[in-house]
């Protein structure tokens, strides 16, 4: 069934794909999940660009001159928002002054999720963000001009001394989680934000944009459903080395029970070790999930002598090659990682 799947979404990239009648929009994303979703709307159109390789840190990066070249007069850039990449907007003011933005975390009825505190999670904390307390003044979720959107919070200067202001170092943990592009629910809403807002820039393509978001979106719930099926057979509890990962966990059902590290930059003090070293033993935890790019060493030495399994999880895609078959098998990938760790012996 996987398979069938897999083969499915990946060659989604054939769907529609006659030449480009007219000129299309230039279109910058910020990293690869995105940029793959992006991708498949415009498929048989045109390629979006990719700000990001998929190896470097969406929270702080200093861009390339390649990367730069992504943005250079873009028409339209797609992106997260400023919670997940605040040091892009001053780059994109500079060099694409003029292009639309679509933040994707302002998208009305994704679901959005605060981050959780502490070594240990409640049970069955969602940490669902009020709408109301991430909304700006914009009537709606379409894309902004750059004139437009300089009196929102998502203002270069300003940013930096807002709720979701971000160092050099690491990504604050408070306010809202932006990695919701680990919820498939909340992509198959952005498909449709996407087309639409390339049919507004690009109308003499509008019947493509429409019906390649419909074909994804298509094949999105049938993985979604698989993925489900797959998670409800899991048992046992898992602790992750940050909260990175709540979006897939709240979608599928299967919450971590507490993070390692408070953010992906810092190492947890010996208070926090000792909670997190308590909680194995008291919750039978039997995985702990780290990212590629992680130094395993400190995990290994927390773990020692616990029987607690280590997994690998990519929420970015730092390990698969972009395009637009990138997020489906992000997503199969997470899942495959979630039964090999977490599967009954």
């Amino acid at each position: 069934m996987r398979a069938v799947l897999l083969t499915s979404l990946t060659a989604l990239p054939l769907v529609l794909a006659a030449p480009a009648l007219a000129d299309v929009p230039r279109v910058a994303v910020d990293i690869a999940p995105v940029h793959a979703l992006v991708a498949q709307v415009m498929s048989g159109v045109g390629v979006p660009d990719l700000v990001l390789p998929p190896t470097a840190s969406p929270h702080a990066h200093a861009l390339r001159p390649s990367e730069a070249a992504a943005l250079q007069g873009a028409d339209l850039m797609v992106w997260v928002g400023p919670e997940l990449t605040p040091w892009l907007a001053d780059p994109l003011g500079a060099l694409a002054p003029n292009a639309a933005r679509l933040g994707l975390l302002e998208v009305e009825g994704i679901r959005r999720l605060g981050f959780r505190d502490g070594a240990s999670f409640e049970a069955h904390d969602h940490g669902d963000a009020d709408h109301d307390d991430h909304a700006h003044d914009a009537p709606d979720h379409k894309a902004e001009t750059h004139d437009d959107h300089a009196g929102h919070d998502h203002a270069h200067d300003d940013h930096a001394h807002d709720d979701h202001a971000h160092d050099d170092h690491a990504h604050d943990h408070s306010g809202i989680d932006p990695h919701a592009w680990l919820d498939p629910a909340n992509a198959a809403l952005w498909l449709d934000v996407i087309a639409a807002e390339l049919s507004r820039l690009d109308p003499d393509h509008a019947a493509t944009y429409a019906a390649n978001a419909a074909t994804a979106q298509a094949a999105l719930t049938t993985m979604q459903a698989d993925i489900a099926a797959r998670m409800a057979s899991l048992s046992g509890g898992f602790i992750v080395f940050h909260d990175a990962y709540h979006y897939f966990e709240a979608r599928f059902g299967i919450e971590a029970a507490g993070a390692i590290s408070l953010s992906d930059a810092s190492d947890p003090g010996p208070a926090r070790v000792a909670e997190i070293r308590d909680l194995v033993a008291a919750e039978g935890i039997a995985c702990v999930f780290v990212e590629p790019q992680f130094n395993r060493g400190m995990v290994d030495a927390v773990f020692e002598g616990t029987g607690v399994r280590i997994g690998v999880i990519d929420p970015i895609g730092a390990m698969l090659e972009p395009g637009p078959a990138l997020y489906p098998a992000l997503l199969d990938a997470m899942a495959q990682s979630f039964e090999a760790c977490l599967a009954p012996s």
